[in-house]
């Protein structure tokens, strides 16, 4: 039997090494949930207030066009990481998409979904730069932090 793996997901290359990494190295009888935890910018599109300035309310088509451009991104490289995943032996009803919006940080949001039955949390680390990353701080380094009872696993 194998492992209930959440991997924690994006349009990324690292996010799709992780999955690469999890084709290699686990049974395929594992179960595995791409999850994404979509950014709260999206509630600016549907924002009518008085209160936006003259310049976003002018800009926020274009804006909201970028979000749903990011969105189909995002559904793409998860039908590419299912497909993988399937074509791998990884049985389609043990592979889960799920896609949530934030709700109280990224990497806290993971956890939480973490701590709902998970062996397992995946994350690909990300390519920032060393002062870049102490300054932000990254989502794989706040998971690995903070997560209690699940082990993680950060695949570069």
């Amino acid at each position: 039997m194998g492992l209930n793996m959440l991997v924690a997901f994006d349009d990324s290359d690292n996010a799709m090494r992780a999955i690469e990494f999890i084709v290699k190295t686990f049974n395929p009888d594992s179960r595995v949930t791409l999850y994404y935890v979509v950014q709260d910018s999206i509630a600016l599109c549907d924002m009518n207030s008085p209160e936006l300035t003259p310049y976003f309310l002018t800009q926020q088509s274009a804006f909201c066009a970028l979000e749903d451009k990011k969105k189909a991104l995002i559904n793409e490289a998860m039908r590419k990481a299912k497909a993988l995943l399937t074509d791998s032996g990884f049985k389609e009803n043990n592979v889960e998409m799920k896609i949530e919006k934030k709700k109280s940080g990224v990497a806290r949001d993971i956890i939480n979904e973490a701590h709902s039955g998970y062996d397992l949390i995946v994350i690909g680390r990300r390519g920032l730069s060393g002062i870049m990353e102490f300054i932000l701080g990254s989502v794989s380094q706040k998971v690995l932090q903070s997560a209690k009872d699940v082990s993680v696993m950060i695949v570069n």
